[in-house]
């Protein structure tokens, strides 16, 4: 091995070795690396980096529902609120 340069081995842990080196190659950390590698070994490729579907709309909340998001955000007035008056609250907080 040449001088100042080290074989890059990512351990034990890591699950699929050849994408862990191409992430890295690409300039990923090696934990994000690890991550996305072992992540890829344990589910189907084409899932990985997908992101999760869709939010419900807030039209098929129920009141109690959208009063507790309110509540979570710090909306005033939301317990007095109707349902078409929450919804506007949160849609432009």
């Amino acid at each position: 091995m040449p001088t100042g340069t080290r074989a890059r081995t990512p351990g034990p842990s890591v699950k699929d070795k050849p994408l862990y080196e191409k992430l890295r190659d690409e300039g990923n950390s090696k934990a994000k690396s690890a991550r996305i590698a072992n992540a890829a070994a344990n589910t189907s490729r084409s899932a990985i980096g997908r992101k999760g579907g869709a939010s419900p709309s807030y039209d098929d909340w129920t009141v109690e529902r959208l009063r507790r998001r309110a509540a979570e955000i710090g909306i005033d007035g939301r317990s007095s609120m109707r349902k078409s008056e929450l919804i506007d609250a949160l849609r432009n907080s």
